[in-house]
């Protein structure tokens, strides 16, 4: 049986209180899709009836049953062509519960459905939290999987769907607020190796403008077509094998996940006011932050240790007349990437001690990554160095396949409190993993400060657009429209200090940055250090626990409160990795 089967994306306008010409313009363009050959076909949310309703009154005349009047006329369609579609309606269930639904139908029938689970905005004012939750949908062109919207905002949904087996999400939307193809959508295919077909309305609607762009995105984030603006119909071919693998670039991330250090994914930490809960029982209180600067320096280490610790005391020199009061450094700068076992240092050490004197002398803290050796082990670790000499370690717990050559996995998370905020501590690939930092968001982290040898691609340009949209979302080109490790920042709610080596020769792109807690806050709160050995430098704002209930986004975190982690528990069963 063939594994490639080409797909379409429709992207259309709906008209409210028009029902039926929606309806008929989406078979027209389905009908479109499938007459070029299409087996998958997906269509925007809430296609047949337009979004932006004000309450369960005014919507009612236009929701429906499933299977129903509707699903009824594009299995029809289905059956003709012997293809596959995805349609976005209001649904009523027995008891009168309306949700916003994606319906898989095909050739029999209906396949399956996704009810959204994280209705957005007004959409509570109708429409119930969907209950059918992370299915995986078997069909003979592959494993077929739906989201909607706000869903794919938050990287358990995507994730638990991946370890499901998905190939393929289709991903429903009426996206509004920036530039697209979203940087979300693309980071949710590549951190899970998976096609992500997302179908995406455009237009104005009761003052709301639709942003379009969509789009099939390839496994490894490359975004194959995309429709900008406008009615219409995108083609792609996709291969399941590619979304088989499972690979991120190049390793093998489901067999590498660590689910023993996931239960907290199944916690709620943010469910209750962020400001009384951390420090309850007077443990652990958040620090009370400060507005601040950090800096993500990036250069090549070499395999000369002193010669590595004399460019980092160069570049926290830099760092400290920039303003910084942390400074984070790449992955292994201390020992260098070529023989890290060779060149592993006690922690404590010589080479901690000559970070110590450094951060003492700067009045600032330095984040470091070396080889560490411990008796018979060696490991890839990272330090936190404060001014006054403690050390908080940090141990590698996600390896990838060349390290495990050479080193042992860590066991545990860090945290640690700072007068620049809480502190959360990764490593590399570590942030190839959404659970790693989704565990120190949980934790009440302000800031991950993460020590990077990545190879790229792990962001991509835009070279703008023509859908136009109030100030002061940005519309023109941009170099760095994704980069996967602002989508970590943002879904997470805190800043991300991402500290990249910068060596093209052997494949390290540098891009190291400074990502801010709120991707959707324009002009962005960032800094990206692009080429070069260089400093990426932002102001950092951890303060407002002095309101009844924080307004500072990092200490809030919208996001991560409005996860549901009741239906989490596939993160964390050891068998869930086998795919």
């Amino acid at each position: 049986m063939s594994t490639v089967h080409k797909v379409a994306t429709v992207q259309f306008e709906p008209i409210m209180f028009e029902k039926e010409r929606n309806i008929a313009r989406l078979l027209e363009l389905c009908e479109q899709a499938a007459v070029a050959g299409a087996k998958l076909i997906v269509t925007p949310e809430m296609g047949t009836t337009g979004y932006c309703w004000f309450d369960r009154a005014e919507v009612r005349p236009f929701v429906e049953r499933i299977p129903g009047p509707t699903t009824d006329r594009f299995a029809a369609l289905a059956r003709k062509h012997d293809c596959y579609i995805v349609v976005g309606m209001p649904e009523v269930d027995e008891d009168d519960i309306y949700f916003n639904s994606a319906v898989l139908v095909g050739p029999d029938g209906i396949v399956g459905r996704h009810r959204k689970t994280h209705p957005y905005i007004s959409e509570p004012k109708w429409a119930a939290a969907g209950d059918l939750h992370n299915q995986v949908f078997d069909t003979p062109i592959g494993r077929i999987a739906l989201l909607i919207c706000m869903d794919i905002h938050f990287v358990e949904t995507a994730r638990l769907m991946a370890l499901g087996g998905a190939d393929v999400i289709c991903h429903i939307s009426n996206w509004l607020a920036e530039r697209t193809p979203a940087p979300y959508w693309i980071s949710r295919a590549f951190e899970n190796g998976c096609y992500v077909i997302e179908s995406n309305r455009w237009g104005l609607e009761r003052t709301v403008q639709f942003s379009g762009g969509s789009c099939v995105i390839a496994p490894d984030g490359q975004v194959i077509t995309v429709l900008d603006k406008g009615d219409g119909v995108a083609l792609a071919e996709i291969d399941l094998d590619i979304a088989r693998a499972r690979r991120v670039l190049g390793e093998p991330v489901f067999r590498q996940r660590r689910p023993e250090l996931y239960p907290e994914l199944l916690t709620d930490t943010f469910s209750w006011n962020p400001r009384d809960f951390f420090g309850l029982y007077g443990h652990e209180p958040w620090p009370e932050g400060l507005r601040s600067r950090i800096a993500a320096a990036q250069f090549a280490p070499s395999a000369d240790v002193a010669r590595n610790l004399e460019a980092i005391a160069n570049l926290a020199r830099q760092a400290k007349a920039d303003g910084a009061a942390l400074v984070v450094f790449p992955e292994l700068a201390v020992t260098g990437l070529a023989d890290p076992a060779r060149s592993a240092q006690p922690i404590p050490g010589p080479a901690t001690e000559s970070l110590h004197a450094l951060a003492a002398q700067l009045q600032i803290h330095i984040v470091c990554g070396m080889a560490e050796r411990a008796g018979e082990a060696v490991y890839n670790s990272a330090c936190l160095i404060a001014p006054d000499g403690e050390i908080t370690l940090y141990r590698k717990t996600h390896l990838t396949e060349e390290e495990r050559s050479w080193a042992a996995a860590g066991d545990d998370w860090a945290v640690v409190d700072t007068p620049i905020g809480r502190v959360g501590l990764l490593i590399g690939h570590d942030a190839a993993f959404p659970e790693a930092g989704r565990v120190l968001a949980l934790r009440g982290c302000d800031i991950i400060a993460c020590c990077a040898a990545v190879k790229g691609p792990f962001g991509s340009p835009h070279p703008g657009t023509s859908v136009v949209q109030p100030a002061p979302i940005p519309t023109g080109a941009d170099p760095h429209h994704w980069h996967h490790f602002r989508v970590r920042a943002g879904e997470n709610n805190v800043f991300l200090a991402f500290a990249n080596v910068f060596d093209p020769e052997h494949g390290y792109p540098g891009l190291s940055g400074v990502f801010g807690p709120d991707t959707f806050e324009f002009p962005r709160r960032e800094a990206i250090a692009a080429d070069g050995t260089n400093l990426a430098t932002a102001l950092v704002d951890t303060t407002n626990l002095d309101s009844v209930y924080p307004t500072n986004v990092v200490r809030r975190k919208d996001l991560v409160s409005m996860r549901m982690p009741h239906s989490y528990r596939g993160l964390v069963k050891a068998t869930a990795n086998n795919h």
